[in-house]
């Protein structure tokens, strides 16, 4: 049986030392200490949370090919899991359970291309799942290019709620809803907020 190819990424060094450690005599694991992303490999993330450092270590790895990672955080919020899981991570490991084999267990279903998420964070997210079929605020595109979300987020705008409003009526983070506005307001060359659901009117999202 071949050896999975790894790369450890993350932004705090010590914990990537911990990671590489763990792994370092496990034989189903080749480690890899190179910067460039092998095309059959598999990378684990960690962090102490899903901050933007750490989302920008998940879009690097995205840029470079990577569709199969590890995240390994102390906690996740709802925001943070959907974030995460549209940058590629299929499996998620809690810093207080990331064993060695454990580690192991994670890299050989991600690179089986079988999801995996703790109990308690896959309950969330069915439940976020449902929410998000129920209300029509997935991520799916239409002929505008607008995404079902974004549409979600300018109708609230349109209605005169401002982000933290938006924000808890959606179940997000006021970090998302700032980025849902931007990605709008800079892929469709628009002004600002207005413009945007000015725009949006116009082909007859709203």
């Amino acid at each position: 049986m071949s050896r999975i190819p790894v790369v450890v990424r993350g932004t705090d060094q010590m914990l990537q030392m911990g990671v590489i450690a763990a792994l370092r005599f496990q034989t189903e694991i080749q480690l890899l200490e190179s910067q460039d992303f092998p095309e059959d490999g598999v990378s684990i993330v960690i962090g102490d949370a899903l901050d933007e450092d750490l989302l920008k270590v998940l879009r690097e790895l995205r840029a470079e090919g990577c569709r199969r990672s590890v995240l390994v955080v102390q906690s996740l919020d709802d925001t943070e899991m959907m974030e995460a899981i549209e940058l590629g991570v299929s499996v998620l490991v809690w810093r207080s359970q990331a064993t060695s084999t454990r580690l192991t267990n994670a890299v050989e279903k991600a690179a089986a291309g079988h999801p995996e998420l703790p109990p308690d964070l896959l309950a969330r997210f069915l439940s976020h799942m449902a929410r998000v079929q129920r209300e029509g605020v997935g991520v799916t595109a239409n002929a505008s290019g607008l995404l079902n979300r974004e549409v979600a987020v300018l109708r609230l705008v349109a209605d005169g709620m401002d982000t933290k409003e938006i924000a808890n009526y959606l179940s997000y983070s006021e970090r998302t809803i700032k980025n849902i506005l931007h990605d709008v307001t800079n892929r469709f060359h628009l002004r600002n907020r207005s413009h945007a659901v000015a725009f949006a009117m116009r082909e007859g999202r709203l």
